[in-house]
């Protein structure tokens, strides 16, 4: 790509955007678009993120590209699967990537279809049963809720960095005691063919039944509870899993398949002129410390140990909230000639000195908007070597007023930089719309949809310091 080329001045935000067609993705019940439909929690019910977007969403993609058993669809934040899954189900090669441990186990996990489910079933309730007579010695019943005082001596307890990397109270001590006991009883009799969905089964107990935690806009700890099933609740996850993985016995389904990858480096995992669609949802660029959401499973199942290996997770992630900003990162120069991204990052700032907010985060306000829209740069420059001609893309992301009530349009300001690096905007389809807890206003969640008509926009696709110095994205009006 010329030098020229990334300077095109774009104009389609606002009046000149084109609309969603007839019959469009646009959906009139705001409250049903980002729920689960009860007929597809088959695999997808496994564990996924509280904020993922639904698996219908996905088939309209997958209809609306016209998608088949011929083509590859790539997700490159693909989190817990919702993508994955839903190609695979419905014929399509898929691919993704994912820089979140965690996520990307649950992502390979509910890919993994060829475990016997009544071997899994059968193992569990050995491993159930083993667990269940060791708390019995204890004079713990896991089915009962405990009305004794047990000895401290007796309950088993997170070494204290791994305890302050959780939020307080989001385990009561009598539920984590049962659950390490669990996990005690896995290990010492560890089967690899059915290890990676016990473990998995365990981690969404944990987080729907067994913790405290409670899921609004954040992730918090609401009415901690002294005791809670945990044997039980691990055999419920179990004997879903074990329903799900009945249904897919003797039928033949496509590859599938999850790298635990950065999305700024796609290039090392996904192979040139290989992917024919793109369904994602990158993060959105607030104040959400989206490893917040995993952390206690994360923790539990020995994902993250340390405050070093949380660090490292995050260097991983685009940067979307300001607990992930570290003293090196270069993001923000593949925009540093993107005029109203700088204008956004200016108004942030000005707004910081008027209100006299002077924490060290809400400093990072201004510089954490450039970060995240160069880290999207990167990632969207770097993907277009693995994508076919005529690829189609739909990037899923929402409106922000996180920093200081400064309106990011974050759907048109991505088609804006995609348009710079050479993919065609086709349109831009209103997914949702969701309430601002802090404006109460009503901010539209979007669908981006983008081609990438091949050609010569491969340049620069994988020298970084060669893309940072060279891009340079004409300015555009809100």
């Amino acid at each position: 790509m010329t030098e020229e080329a990334l300077q095109l001045p774009l104009a389609f935000l606002g009046a000149n955007l084109p609309e969603s067609p007839p019959g469009s993705l646009n959906r009139e019940n705001n409250g049903r678009a980002n729920k689960l439909d009860s007929q597809d929690r088959a695999f997808h019910d496994w564990y996924r993120f509280v904020l993922s977007y639904p698996p219908h969403l996905v088939r309209d993609y997958l209809e609306d590209f016209g998608l088949n058993s011929t083509h590859t669809v790539l997700d490159p934040f693909c989190g817990t699967g919702t993508t994955l899954v839903e190609s695979r189900l419905n014929g399509i090669k898929a691919v993704g990537l994912e820089a979140n441990p965690l996520a990307h186990f649950a992502s390979s996990v509910k890919l993994d279809w060829e475990v016997d489910p009544d071997e899994l079933e059968e193992r569990s309730q050995d491993i159930a049963h083993l667990a269940v007579q060791n708390l019995s010695e204890q004079g713990i019943e896991d089915n009962q809720p405990f009305e004794g005082k047990t000895p401290d001596r007796v309950l088993k307890a997170l070494n204290s960095e791994a305890a302050g990397l959780i939020l307080t109270d989001s385990i009561s001590s009598l539920p984590l005691h049962k659950t390490l006991v669990l996990l005690d009883s896995l290990n010492n009799h560890r089967d690899e063919r059915y290890y990676r969905h016990a473990r998995l089964a365990l981690a969404n107990a944990l987080v729907y039944r067994i913790s405290n935690l409670h899921f609004g806009p954040e992730v918090g700890v609401r009415n901690p509870k002294s005791d809670a099933p945990v044997v039980a609740s691990w055999m419920s996850e179990i004997r879903k899993m074990v329903s799900d993985l009945r249904l897919v016995q003797g039928t033949t389904y496509p590859y599938a398949a999850v790298h635990l990858a950065d999305a700024r480096g796609i290039g090392r995992f996904v192979q040139p002129a290989s992917v024919d669609a793109v369904i994602t949802s990158p993060p959105y660029p607030n104040e959400k410390d989206y490893t917040r959401t995993t952390r206690l499973e994360s923790v539990l199942l020995g994902f993250v140990n340390t405050k070093a290996e949380l660090r490292e997770l995050k260097r991983g992630l685009i940067r979307s909230n300001t607990r992930g900003v570290y003293k090196g990162d270069d993001d923000d120069q593949w925009v540093a000639q993107h005029l109203e991204i700088q204008r956004i990052a200016e108004d942030i700032e000005m707004r910081r000195i008027e209100l006299g907010k002077t924490s060290g985060f809400e400093r990072m306000y201004a510089r954490l908007t450039k970060l995240y829209f160069g880290g999207m740069a990167r990632h969207l420059a770097d993907m277009r070597p693995t994508l076919r001609p005529g690829a189609q893309l739909a990037y899923v992301v929402g409106d922000q007023a996180s920093y200081l009530r400064i309106m990011i349009r974050t759907g048109q300001l991505l088609g804006d930089i995609a348009q710079a690096l050479g993919y065609e905007v086709v349109r831009i389809d209103l997914f949702r719309t969701r309430l601002a807890t802090a404006t109460r206003e009503q901010l539209r969640e979007e669908v981006v949809v983008l081609r990438w008509n091949g050609g010569s926009a491969c340049y620069p696709c994988r020298q970084k310091d060669t893309a940072i110095r060279s891009v340079s994205y004409g300015s555009s009006k809100t």
